[in-house]
């Protein structure tokens, strides 16, 4: 659980600035998403293979564009 002291003097804005760091260093929002509702077993892992299969294509364009910018020069 993510809890902050305010500081003496200082200001709202800049605690819940602090607040919002350390709840996203926790993963506290990744971790109530993945409990906001309950997936089986074999779409859980549909899931995970499709996000692999995303971040491999997004790997090989992002690596094409840099073969393209090579042979320009």
């Amino acid at each position: 659980m993510a809890e902050i002291r305010l500081n003496e003097g200082e200001s709202l804005e800049n605690a819940l600035r602090r607040f919002k760091r350390k709840v996203q260093a926790e993963d506290i929002i990744k971790d109530v998403k993945r409990h906001s509702y309950y997936l089986k077993p074999g779409e859980r892992r549909r899931v995970k293979q499709a996000l692999a299969r995303k971040r491999a294509r997004k790997k090989i364009r992002k690596e094409g564009s840099f073969a393209k910018d090579s042979r320009r020069e």
